[in-house]
């Protein structure tokens, strides 16, 4: 299935977005909203660079920036900062990440200069086979049907990569992380404008009869801003967790629970107890290159994110970028064909790494990139690439281009010792399989897998299988300098555009010298191999006629990221949140 196809179905889901004025343009081929922001932009507020000494936090949500913050304050490391804000954001977030998902999780250790990748993606059930959402005559499953359903849930990653994370890198008591939230979820919090926005235009959460208690009020309206929100059973369960480690959430009655809500679905999930017990977090090489003076790092497969990231910025390396004018034509034209070739070789190539042979190293290698580079033309577009072949590698794959629902969470931390975490955290769709078990929601992540497991005779890369661990996007980011100290921590949700927004707040404060609110707060641009996107109300709009002049199909479109970023200067920590949505920073 073709992301087009994709797209349309994306409506099927429930979801209404609304369109500003600004869509209507003449010279424009808007898309609805919907086909590519399932979870909405809940408005645009504008942000200032923050600035700190110490150490500094950046989240999508200011109850999980504080959470982490009095991790900090407490003497805890970056990674203690960032499970306890993950944690948060479970509670607070409810729609974008939680312990019901996964996470990616890319570290700097300062002491010993040493790099880590920590891989907490969710795994396909054994049982699960390449027909998992096929209907009875072969055809992939309408997209609502494969999500909202058993069969969509993969195994939880979360907890078991943050226990592998504190075990390398805590400092404090792993109960201690679980204390702001477990206090906030007992005590209640205010739902937010953002929370309220998501919960009103899902028209399919409803159906949940755990969720509907939970995200309703008793006539049956969504809560509204400012209603105190408590979930006892949550709280439970994280004092479960924080007492008898994750253990007490991979087996026994928490495991089953999962298991039953799985299987009790009118599409069962076939995830057994033995399933959810085997889950493993895995360590992997942290995947780097040189851009510039800069060293480059992110996470290897089964992410695409590291993979395509370090292709973009390979592929622009060869043009004065620092000389293009940001929000210019020759910028969203650089930085767009850049993007083709980077996800014509991610739709190809990414899967599994314990399945499928990725040749990771091979297609980030400068003389592979310098190749993909020469491709790209100043005066037009290429349209549509293909992918390349690297040097001793044969093409033997089906393309899968489809894309992740953008419905994630990403944080930022450097603590006082200079260590950092980069970690992107998810459940996929917004409120992932709408299946609520003990007050946190399921993934619905196996329908990151290729819906249909080969195309023309050819196997994908990133078909289901038992075991498996879907393709991912997210972007978790560290940047280094010529002398290799620690320049930059960044990521985004967004779905398959997460690259595209990564890649464009490092051009613009490695390349346009701008600081990383300047930088995040950049209208968001690019082409995922398809259209060249310009975000919708931006001033890119007004590119249009000048870029199809140069062979460019444009399309205006929601691009809600929600990147956070702390880059390290002279002068100390300077952090930025994404206008887009609650992002907030905070340091000292």
């Amino acid at each position: 299935m073709r992301l087009h196809t994709r797209a349309r179905v994306l409506a099927q889901l429930g979801f209404v977005f609304f369109m500003s004025q600004a869509a209507v343009h003449a010279q424009l081929q808007p898309v609805p909203a919907q086909d590519v922001a399932p979870e909405p932009s809940s408005g645009y507020t504008e942000k200032k660079a923050v600035t700190a000494k110490k150490f500094m936090i950046a989240t999508a949500n200011p109850h999980a920036t504080r959470a982490g913050q009095e991790m900090l304050k407490a003497g805890g490391s970056a990674v203690d900062a960032a499970i306890a804000a993950a944690v948060m954001l479970n509670l607070t977030e409810p729609q974008s990440s939680g312990i019901g998902g996964g996470a990616f999780i890319v570290s700097y250790d300062a002491g010993q200069k040493a790099l880590n990748a920590y891989d907490g993606r969710e795994k396909a059930p054994a049982s699960a086979k390449g027909d998992r959402f096929l209907d009875a005559k072969g055809k992939p499953l309408p997209l609502r049907e494969a999500i909202n359903s058993g069969k969509s849930v993969g195994v939880p990653g979360l907890l078991r990569v943050m226990e592998l994370a504190h075990q390398k890198h805590g400092k404090l008591p792993w109960a201690k992380l679980f204390e702001p939230t477990i206090r906030l979820a007992e005590n209640g919090f205010a739902v937010s404008e953002r929370l309220h926005t998501v919960i009103k235009l899902d028209k399919t959460l409803r159906a949940n009869a755990n969720a509907r208690a939970y995200f309703y009020d008793a006539a049956g309206e969504p809560l509204a801003v400012g209603a105190t929100l408590k979930n006892p059973d949550f709280a439970a369960v994280l004092r479960r967790v924080a007492k008898e480690g994750p253990d007490a959430f991979y087996k026994g009655e928490i495991a089953r629970d999962i298991s039953a809500a799985v299987n009790g679905q009118a599409q069962p999930g076939g995830m057994t107890l033995q399933d959810i017990a085997g889950y493993q977090a895995r360590e992997r090489a942290v995947l780097c290159g040189a851009y510039r003076a800069y060293k480059v790092c992110g996470m290897p497969p089964p992410s695409s994110g590291g993979i395509a990231v370090l292709a973009m910025l390979g592929a622009l390396e060869r043009f004065p970028m620092s000389g293009v004018r940001p929000n210019s034509t020759e910028a969203v034209h650089l930085f767009s064909e850049a993007g083709r070739l980077a996800y014509a070789d991610r739709d190809y190539y990414v899967g599994d790494p314990d399945f499928v042979n990725v040749p990771a190293t091979a297609l980030v290698s400068p003389e592979y990139l310098k190749s993909r580079s020469a491709l790209i033309r100043p005066d037009v577009s290429m349209k549509r690439a293909a992918p390349g072949v690297p040097a001793g590698v044969k093409l033997a794959w089906a393309p899968d281009e489809e894309s992740e629902i953008p419905a994630t969470s990403h944080i930022s931390v450097i603590d006082p010792a200079g260590n950092a975490v980069s970690m992107t955290t998810t459940i996929e769709a917004v409120f992932g399989s709408h299946i609520m078990v003990r007050g946190f929601l399921l993934n619905n992540q196996m329908t990151d897998f290729a819906l249909a497991p080969e195309e023309n005779g050819l196997p994908v890369a990133n078909r289901i299988e038992g075991g498996k661990r879907p393709r991912s996007t997210m972007s978790p980011t560290l940047v280094f300098d010529a002398d290799g100290k620690l320049k930059m921590t960044v990521g985004s949700p967004g779905g398959s555009a997460i690259i595209n927004y990564v890649t464009k707040t490092l051009v613009g404060v490695l390349d346009w010298g701008l600081d990383v609110q300047q930088a995040i707060s950049l209208p968001n641009m690019g082409s995922r191999n398809r259209a060249t996107e310009v975000e919708l109300g931006s001033e890119l709009e007004k590119l249009s006629g000048p870029l199809k002049a140069l062979g460019h199909e444009v399309q205006a479109i929601e691009f809600t990221s929600g990147l956070q970023g702390i880059v390290v200067t002279p002068q100390g920590l300077v952090g930025g949140a994404d206008p887009r949505r609650e992002g907030f920073v905070l340091g000292e």
